[in-house]
């Protein structure tokens, strides 16, 4: 896929592993007719399974892993600089286990959403789906959000809700929430370039 994305939003996927979440972004994009394209796949991992997949999908990849930096401070301005070198449009983290500061936070204001593997205010965090579980909820989903400085605090832009089964384990539970998940970032992004919905921008 060409970077050259003339009238479509170019949007840049933050992951941190297999990327199924950005796989759905990728053939989504791909479409003829799509109002988005993924221009690029930045990871904290540089052996995130993901990072396959978009480099066999021709998609250019990155990688700024926080090893190699000092502090988390220094990390941030290389991850910022890392994503600038791409012109996104949209910033998608999908699946990326990192809290990402300044300055990013401020140039992609509105314009950062994540995915969360839980009904949001609830469980917010890492472990969404297994502390979903351990509180005995009945219901679960999937929430998109913008990002801010918080841990899963943005706000809410889409949400998807299943049935919690009296078989589930985290595992199980996790497998069904990501088809929610891929099929709403999905729906979220094309809407945000479509300019369907109104994001939370200054």
């Amino acid at each position: 896929m060409s970077q050259s994305t003339p009238g479509r939003t170019r949007v840049a996927v933050l992951i941190s592993g297999a990327g199924t979440l950005m796989q759905a972004l990728l053939e989504a994009g791909s479409a003829a007719d799509a109002p988005f394209a993924v221009v690029a796949v930045l990871s904290d991992r540089d052996g995130a399974e993901g990072l396959e997949k978009a480099r066999a999908a021709g998609v250019p990849t990155a990688v700024v892993a926080l090893k190699d930096f000092d502090d988390r401070a220094t990390w941030n301005v290389a991850l910022d600089r890392a994503l600038e070198t791409f012109h996104p449009d949209l910033v998608v983290c999908a699946g990326f286990m990192k809290i990402i500061g300044e300055p990013g936070l401020s140039r992609y204001s509105g314009r950062m959403i994540n995915t969360h593997p839980a009904l949001l205010p609830a469980f917010p965090g890492a472990h969404g789906v297994r502390d979903a579980l351990a509180a005995g909820v009945k219901v679960t989903g999937c929430s998109v959000i913008m990002v801010d400085a918080g841990t899963d605090s943005g706000p809410i832009l889409a949400q998807r809700a299943l049935d919690v089964r009296p078989d589930d384990d985290e595992a199980s539970l996790h497998e069904r929430i990501k088809v929610l998940e891929r099929a709403l970032v999905v729906e979220v992004v094309g809407e945000l370039a479509r300019g369907e919905r109104v994001s939370s921008a200054p």
